[in-house]
């Protein structure tokens, strides 16, 4: 569905509007649920990571995650003063850090899990099962597309050109 334009203003049916909406939303229920274990939105994902892969390395969570080396470094940092996980050198490639959880992080997990199920339990609320389905289908599908995409060099290369999310640039 095309973004629609009305007098140069963009209305209500847009995806990123949607997606942004959601996101910040996402965020501050993060954020509410979460706060007794001082556990933040910008950690969070990391250690719903670590509950299926323990023992990961920062670079596996940055690239399955899509955040940044940085960002993930800060992530992890706080994580561990917070008491959430431990750091060790990857025994055959010290330029590795593998990140593992501490106790406190699994006596807690059950819990967190609950609260983050509540999230998507809150957003599905009266929208029948196939209906979602074909939600989570559909945003796959938009992953798959920009996971597949240079966005850096698709429009380094169109810069002068109208870039048209087909990665087709207009012939001039």
């Amino acid at each position: 569905m095309p973004v629609v334009y009305k007098g140069g203003r963009v209305l209500k049916r847009s995806f990123g509007r949607l997606m942004s909406i959601l996101h910040r939303q996402s965020q501050v229920y993060i954020n509410c649920s979460l706060k007794e274990f001082g556990i933040t939105s910008a950690e969070y994902s990391f250690l719903l990571y670590l509950y299926k892969k323990n023992g990961a390395t920062q670079d596996d969570m940055s690239c399955y995650l899509y955040i940044d080396k940085a960002a993930t470094a800060r992530a992890v940092q706080s994580l561990e003063q917070k008491g959430y996980v431990t750091k060790c050198k990857d025994q055959a490639d010290k330029r590795f850090n593998r990140i593992f959880l501490t106790d406190k992080a699994r006596a807690h997990k059950e819990e967190i899990w609950r609260r983050i199920r509540c999230w998507s339990d809150f957003l599905t609320e009266g929208i029948d099962e196939a209906t979602a389905g074909v939600v989570i289908d559909t945003l796959e599908k938009m992953v798959e597309r920009v996971e597949d995409t240079n966005f850096t060099k698709t429009l380094e290369e169109s810069r002068h050109e109208k870039f048209k999310p087909s990665g087709q640039r207009k012939n001039t």
